[in-house]
């Protein structure tokens, strides 16, 4: 199944020791000792930036620990947190983590029946709730949950306790860390963490189920531990840096990297206030690291392709010389290869006119971004490493704490993953899936032993999922999920993240989905952006009632086809799509079309428009075969 090792489809990361014997207790206690310093930023309720010192903050966790311990968690335990990223949530963390509880992560956005199966599948006995809006969630569905007990709430007056029924007992965050002050555990406080084992199960994190329910992932305090010395290993960073916070935690992703990888690496963590103000908050703390998944390199991208739209003839020119330039001096530096003069000369002249207006958005004073979680345009990559903003693309699974890859700051080689990391065996099998093998692999699927099998070898090699292709050099380049590969009806196989990539670059799609399977050719599912129909339709402004009018004007289709399709003309005739589909509604969480980390639900997608995606095939079949182009597309 599996090429030779030491052949071209296996690589291994440098060895790393110790990596299979520590604990998150470890690096906690460590961290705390090494780095006494501030290790926090959280906005004040004024509006200024509160920094607190680690000392203060080991101090709180202490609390809550020997707290949850007062109000009857015992090790083992699940304890969930159903909350929006802040200081909190990592306060939360670290005290069931230390207090040997089980940490269940829930999305904040996820419906009422999603929290439902999580927790009671879970068997989550305490939660951690934002605030009341969270706890009325909690009320909804408490007659289905026979564990939970506990609601903690960070945000939440006495005044506005809302009424969840008998059996819930609501607290605030400040009355638990009150009965952990006066309870026999905080003097054992370190005692006990000490005793937690690199076995022990640490978190359970729910996959978002693009394909299906939800599976708990088991993580272990080994798996934890070691993959954050993994990343630490790779990653340039220390306590001179800040890093800004603001993915969601509930996410593998930058719960390791963002909060236990910084944490543990005498980081500064700053929280930003919400989603909706990252770009005011970098501007304010002035971040040297930032974690961030593709949309955000793609909206700030497209923000200043619009600003260089609008702008007149220079502007323009001064933007195209400076992607130009910026893209000939990336392939070389990035790859750590002398720049010619000319070129250093250029980028200079392009640094000063527009890159460095650029890096003053995001507070001027980024040493690199950190990518992950879906692919990276190469792209953009480019241009923000042109910028003097460096983005490290790297991958992972929850399935494997998640980091596995990652692109080191020396030679960054755009549109892969970089190499693994250290202690991590990588394997392409002879289906093109990426499997590893390593430390930081999950334990299993809780509750689903079938499933565990079906992903993990006895061997310890983990399936992926994921198609790849490694190069000379051990760097991955990540092709595509092997169950959404589209074998046409001629039996040629369709990459279509691939295009997917090229079309969504289009200024005038907020999403596109390409389909096509066992069929003669491949549409597109495309949803309009609507600001940028305004500039195609100038005479009627879209808005968002407008929608389903809009996706069923022949001109509509006509105006996305001009422009999506040109950016795949490269690809083989059978992989282009023949037509464009505008769809009527957008995809979000809420409508269940996408997942809470922004990814596709394909499977969704393709149910809820089963209809029209039926009837547009049945159209166009006609049409190809009154042109006699059927066969050929093939």
């Amino acid at each position: 199944m599996m090429a030779e090792a030491g052949g071209a489809r296996y690589r291994a990361g440098p060895p790393l020791p110790g990596l299979t014997s520590g604990t998150l207790t470890d690096l906690f206690f460590n961290s705390a000792s090494q780095y006494p310093g501030t290790a926090a930023l959280t906005r004040r309720p004024e509006g200024d930036w509160e920094e607190l010192d680690r000392a203060r903050l080991v101090e709180r966790i202490r609390s809550l620990a020997a707290g949850l311990r007062a109000v009857g968690c015992e090790p083992g335990d699940r304890v969930a947190i159903l909350s929006e990223t802040r200081l909190e949530w990592g306060l939360a963390d670290w005290a069931s983590l230390l207090g040997g509880q089980v940490v269940v992560t829930v999305y904040p956005v996820l419906p009422a029946d999603q929290v439902s199966h999580i927790l009671r599948d879970s068997g989550a006995r305490l939660v951690f709730a934002e605030d009341s809006g969270q706890v009325a969630k909690l009320a909804e569905i408490q007659a289905d949950l026979d564990n939970l007990e506990t609601a903690v709430v960070f945000d939440l007056g006495y005044e506005s306790t809302p009424d969840t029924g008998a059996g819930l007992t609501v607290m605030s965050l400040a009355d638990l860390e009150a009965a952990g002050k006066d309870a026999p555990a905080y003097a054992e406080f370190e005692a006990e963490a000490r005793k937690i084992q690199p076995s022990d199960l640490a978190t359970l994190i729910y996959t978002s189920g693009t394909t299906g329910k939800p599976k708990g992932v088991m993580l272990t305090q080994r798996n934890l531990a070691a993959n954050v010395r993994q990343s630490i290993a790779v990653l340039p960073i220390s306590e001179a840096d800040t890093c800004l916070s603001w993915l969601p935690l509930s996410h593998g992703f930058e719960r390791t990297a963002g909060h236990l990888v910084m944490w543990s690496a005498g980081v500064k963590i700053a929280y930003a206030e919400s989603t909706e103000t990252v770009a005011r908050d970098m501007m304010e703390v002035r971040p040297t690291l930032i974690i961030a998944v593709p949309r955000l390199y793609e909206k700030f991208f497209e923000a200043v392709e619009e600003a260089v739209a609008l702008g007149g003839f220079v502007k323009r020119a001064m933007f195209a010389f400076a992607r130009f330039i910026g893209g000939r001096y990336s392939d070389r530096a990035a790859r750590g290869r002398p720049v010619g003069p000319v070129t250093r000369f250029g980028h200079s002249i392009a640094d000063r006119l527009v890159f460095s207006k650029l890096r003053a958005r995001t507070g001027g004073r980024v040493r690199f971004f950190i990518s992950g979680a879906a692919p990276l345009s190469a792209e953009i990559n480019r241009f923000f490493f042109a910028s003097g903003m460096t983005v490290l693309e790297g991958y992972g699974l929850t399935e494997t704490s998640p980091v596995t890859n990652v692109n080191p700051p020396e030679d960054i080689r755009f549109g892969t993953v970089g190499p693994p990391v250290p202690g991590t065996e990588l394997a392409i099998a002879d289906d093109g899936e990426i499997m590893f093998r390593g430390p930081q692999v999950m334990a299993g699927y809780y509750n689903a032993p079938e499933a565990t099998s079906e992903a993990v070898e006895p061997d310890g090699w983990l399936h992926t999922g994921d198609i790849g292709e490694l190069d000379e050099d051990g760097y991955l380049t990540i092709t595509d999920r092997k169950k959404n590969i589209i074998v046409t009806a001629a039996g040629k196989n369709v990459v279509p993240v691939v295009l997917e990539e090229r079309m969504a670059r289009s200024p005038l799609v907020e999403n596109v989905l390409l389909v096509g399977d066992r069929r003669k050719f491949t549409i597109v599912l495309a949803v309009p952006n609507l600001a940028a129909l305004q500039a195609a339709f100038p005479e009627r402004a879209p808005t968002i009632e407008d929608r389903a009018e809009l996706a069923a004007k022949p001109e509509v289709q006509a105006v996305l086809e001009a422009d999506i399709l040109p950016r795949v003309a490269a690809f083989a005739r059978y992989e282009r799509p023949k037509l464009v589909v505008p769809l009527p509604e957008p995809f979000t969480v809420d409508n269940g079309l996408l997942t809470p980390t922004m990814k596709v639900k394909r499977r969704a997608v393709s149910n809820l428009y089963a209809e029209l995606i039926e009837e547009r095939f049945e159209e166009a079949e006609r049409e190809y075969e009154a042109w006699g182009e059927g066969a050929a597309d093939g």
